[in-house]
């Protein structure tokens, strides 16, 4: 593999922060593994609910979020790097609140699936 253009800018951060953005960039790894590992929980060994389809429908929104949110991590990792090469403040990523708010209406979701009569 090849290295990033980027890596060839400015001049090499304080290798903390560099450390510290790799740990940020791993934890949203993890954060994917476990949104794939809920997505297969779910769909191999839940009960089914009463809605049908339902337990389908929200394991593939997990495993869609899981695999979504590991590419778009090395991409802020990537220009988190770049931004402290350069010197420049670090961008700004949506990724935090969407995947609070779209883990929040997956837990709504399941919740009121598992007390339906």
């Amino acid at each position: 593999m090849r290295e990033p253009n980027w890596k060839r800018e400015g001049s090499d951060p304080d290798y903390r922060f560099s450390l510290a953005n790799e740990r940020t960039f791993l934890a949203w790894l993890r954060t994917a593994l476990a949104l794939l590992a809920g997505a297969v929980a779910l769909t191999q060994f839940a009960e089914p609910f009463r809605v049908p389809g339902a337990r389908t429908v929200l394991g593939v929104l997990l495993a869609g979020m899981g695999t979504a949110l590991a590419a778009v991590s090395y991409r802020h990792w990537a220009r988190n790097e770049a931004a402290m090469r350069r010197g420049q403040t670090l961008p700004w990523t949506p990724l935090i609140p969407v995947v609070a708010a779209a883990l929040g209406i997956i837990g709504v979701g399941l919740i009121v699936l598992s007390v339906l009569p």
